[in-house]
């Protein structure tokens, strides 16, 4: 197993969302039904705004690519039921969100114990990012619109998958670099272990978070917390 963090030589925190921060069953029970939902009335409400069609050609690209026979609205609701992490997919679900955090449709999930987390390592003089698959858009509105309410002076940097893809450890060395830090001064916190695996390949330190509702993990080669209020108390 690798060793626990450093103390003295973590400088900044890299978290995960999904099960990190944030409980598995907000992200499948509520944002992505949200989204599934709208997607066809937004893009006929929002379909011409040049950010919406920005998203719109990629989607039709990779459409393209894969020989999809459906509508864009279906075609963009079926990567969704398959959980892909396809750019434009991401970027265009940020924005339906958005439109539902503004009306007050949506309130972001946080583990009661990651408020407090975050003020105790910004007075330890630690900074905090997120790393997430969903957009920055998306990530900044979770936590700007949370039931702890905003957050997001606590966070320095939101990274999505415009570094890289989770599981490639090129990911988490563009954002050390992003970051201006040496890999060893970061430590990542999933509940995934082939980005665990991805980050310690990169350098970086690596912790199990394991929260109610995440997939079980059989014997991981990392330190594991089932809390924030467990690392650097």
């Amino acid at each position: 197993m690798s060793s626990p963090p450093d103390p003295a030589s973590t400088r900044s925190l890299l978290l995960d969302i999904e099960g990190a921060t944030t409980p598995i069953s907000f992200v499948y029970e509520v944002l992505f039904p949200f989204a599934r939902r709208r997607v066809e009335s937004f893009l006929r409400e929002h379909g011409d705004e040049e950010p919406v069609a920005a998203d719109l050609r990629e989607l039709e690209r990779l459409r393209a690519a894969e020989a999809a026979g459906q509508s864009i609205a279906e075609f963009a609701r079926g990567l969704m039921d398959q959980d892909r992490k396809d750019t434009p997919l991401k970027s265009l679900q940020g924005k339906i969100w958005e439109e539902g955090y503004r009306r007050g449709e949506l309130r972001g999930q946080l583990f009661p114990d990651v408020p407090r987390a975050f003020r105790r390592w910004q007075e330890q003089g630690r900074d905090i990012s997120i790393f997430s698959s969903g957009s920055v858009l998306a990530q900044r509105l979770l936590f700007a619109h949370s039931d702890a309410g905003d957050l997001t002076p606590f966070l320095r940097a939101f990274f999505d998958t415009t570094v890289g893809a989770k599981k490639e450890s090129a990911s988490y060395r563009r954002i050390a670099e992003k970051l201006e830090r040496q890999s060893a001064e970061i430590l990542f916190i999933s509940d995934v272990v082939a980005e665990l695996d991805a980050a310690r390949a990169a350098g970086l330190g690596a912790i199990l978070a394991v929260r109610p509702g995440n997939r079980p993990v059989s014997q991981p080669d990392y330190p594991a917390i089932t809390s924030f209020d467990e690392l650097f108390p």
